[in-house]
């Protein structure tokens, strides 16, 4: 059975971009580029927002406030655009025109229930915060990482990431340091009814 990775890269106050950054807030280092190229082969989850934005990024449109792409922004484009990609949407017309993507317009978490109970490899999400917090609402996330990027975004913050997340325990299961200042943290969530009543033992 497939395991599903809800994957975020955020600054130190939770945005998921900031009005006028470049991507990875410019502060991507050698270290944490050769890490992205070592990932697994994956299927890309995404929702209609993401969808369109990333599929113009690999048609030549360049980010708001940028003359053109940093080599890393383009590389990471292309290898969007090599992978597998689902898309949830009710909005979006086929034929999509971006490579290798797959329309559903079915519920999303039911038909990711169904991808991860018939299929194999990897599932992970890209963007897409309110799909991501469906899923984890369901219990279909396995594991979630985030790769926390040393800025804080206060004045220019966009996308917020946890809002309106229900309460969530975190079981870490990998951490490391990328070019001394990216923090990766990897952890097996748990949907909780209730807070705890007490402290860890």
């Amino acid at each position: 059975m497939p395991e599903l990775l809800v994957d975020f890269i955020t600054s130190l106050d939770g945005y998921a971009s900031g009005e006028g950054w470049p991507g990875f807030w410019g502060l991507e280092g050698p270290e944490y580029l050769a890490w992205l190229g070592e990932q697994p082969e994956v299927t890309y989850l995404m929702g209609a927002n993401t969808y369109r934005l990333m599929s113009g990024f690999s048609a030549g449109e360049v980010p708001n406030g940028q003359e053109e792409f940093r080599p890393e922004e383009e590389a990471s484009v292309d290898e969007l655009t090599r992978a597998s990609k689902v898309v949830f949407s009710s909005s979006i017309e086929e034929p999509l025109t971006w490579a290798n993507s797959t329309l559903v317009r079915d519920d999303a978490v039911e038909a990711v229930r169904a991808m991860k109970s018939s299929g194999s490899g990897l599932l992970s999400t890209i963007g897409s915060l309110s799909l991501c917090r469906s899923l984890l609402r369901a219990g279909l996330v396995d594991r979630f990482r985030v790769g926390i990027f040393p800025v804080i975004t206060g004045a220019t913050g966009a996308e917020r990431v946890y809002d309106g997340y229900p309460d969530v325990a975190l079981e870490m299961t990998e951490h490391r340091t990328f070019d001394g200042r990216i923090q990766l943290v990897e952890y097996k969530p748990r949907v909780l009814e209730h807070p705890p009543l007490g402290a860890p033992a």
